[in-house]
């Protein structure tokens, strides 16, 4: 069998993730953590790019990887135009519109950047992406809103969802194209989506209002007074922006978005500690019955995923409202690093074809 060694770059807000795979074999795995400090200079996300690039060939060079010898080097796909499910060869239109930021700034705009300059100083590599969290796939339906100003998208965890879909489906014996799930991965964002036969045709927009409230996020809010909040001449725009994301749920309650700090405080009596995680949880809840309806109550399993999976209270609490509907599989944690690196792994032997990005 013909060995592939894969370079997986992984740029988030606050860190870089640096992994090296020889097939599905991890040979370096390192998250390299950006004080405020470091980062400060920089006006825009694109402005890192360098910055970013440094950090990574040290790290590879600290490790003794044989950088000559790695054959696909695949990066966080960031905020592109829609496109549908699957891994993308990095293109010059790609590159544009990540440097763009065509749907907004965020620091895996960097990935596929990253992945195709690393790329070219390579002999015999190739540059991807994969999966972005703009993964479009919705049914027509459900992308109307209740006003023509208005159109409901698709921003969600797509890397994490297709990648415990698939590997729920494979435990089974059966094709992911064949089944009819709901994944809701419990993150930092909190996504619940609806898969049908190997598409997601409805999810919650879950970046920036819409759905469950998460550690950072404010989910749906009132919006008549979310209208009267913003024309009250109290906030900025770039104030009400940040208590929508980044400031909204645990962090506009507690003043962090750390997950494992609330639970803790609800465990140690805590009361409005355990009456936010219920709200989380209860709002979750409510979330996957609304893709019940969309799959018409024929669900093969709800799947839990993301870091709060980790939370048994949390769980069980979501399990007392939705076991009705489905078997219900917990898959706790995220591993972005090793989904790339395969998803790159299955386009270098041949098994799934390599989208082009128009």
């Amino acid at each position: 069998m013909e060995v592939y060694r894969i370079l997986v770059i992984n740029p988030g807000s606050t860190s870089t993730k640096v992994g090296v795979y020889r097939n599905t074999e991890s040979r370096l795995l390192k998250s390299i953590k950006h004080s405020p400090e470091e980062l400060a200079p920089f006006e825009k996300v694109v402005d890192q790019f360098k910055f970013r690039k440094e950090i990574i060939m040290n790290e590879l060079v600290k490790a003794e990887v044989k950088i000559n010898e790695i054959t696909a080097v695949i990066g966080r796909g960031g905020l592109v135009k829609p496109i549908k499910s699957g891994v993308y060869e990095v293109n010059d239109r790609l590159k544009e519109d990540l440097r763009k930021g065509i749907l907004g700034e965020h620091a895996s705009n960097l990935g596929g950047l990253l992945a195709d300059e690393i790329a070219r100083c390579l002999p015999d590599a190739r540059a991807f992406i994969a999966d972005p969290v703009v993964v479009d796939e919705l049914q027509t339906v459900a992308r109307v809103a209740g006003h023509p100003k208005f159109r409901r998208i698709s921003i969600f965890h797509a890397l994490n969802h297709k990648a415990v879909a698939r590997a729920y489906a494979k435990f089974l014996d059966k094709e992911y194209e064949e089944m009819s799930l709901i994944v809701a991965h419990l993150g930092g964002g909190i996504t619940i989506a609806a898969h049908k036969n190997g598409r997601v045709i409805d999810v919650n927009q879950g970046l920036d209002g819409e759905g469950p409230f998460s550690p950072e996020r404010s989910g749906t809010l009132p919006v008549g007074d979310l209208a009267k909040l913003c024309f009250g001449g109290k906030y900025s725009y770039e104030e009400v922006k940040k208590m929508i994301t980044g400031h909204g749920g645990y962090m506009a309650y507690f003043e962090t978005n750390d997950a494992y700090a609330v639970e803790r405080m609800a465990e140690m009596g805590d009361r409005k500690a355990q009456l936010i995680q219920e709200a989380m949880a209860y709002q979750v809840g409510k979330e996957i019955g609304a893709m019940s309806a969309v799959l018409k109550g024929n669900v093969d399993a709800i799947i839990l995923t993301g870091g709060i999976a980790y939370n048994s209270w949390m769980v069980d609490y979501i399990k007392t409202m939705v076991a009705h509907i489905a078997r219900i599989v917990v898959h706790p944690g995220e591993d972005e690093m090793k989904t790339l690196a395969l998803n790159a792994l299955h386009v270098m032997r041949g098994d799934m074809k390599c989208e082009i990005y128009k």
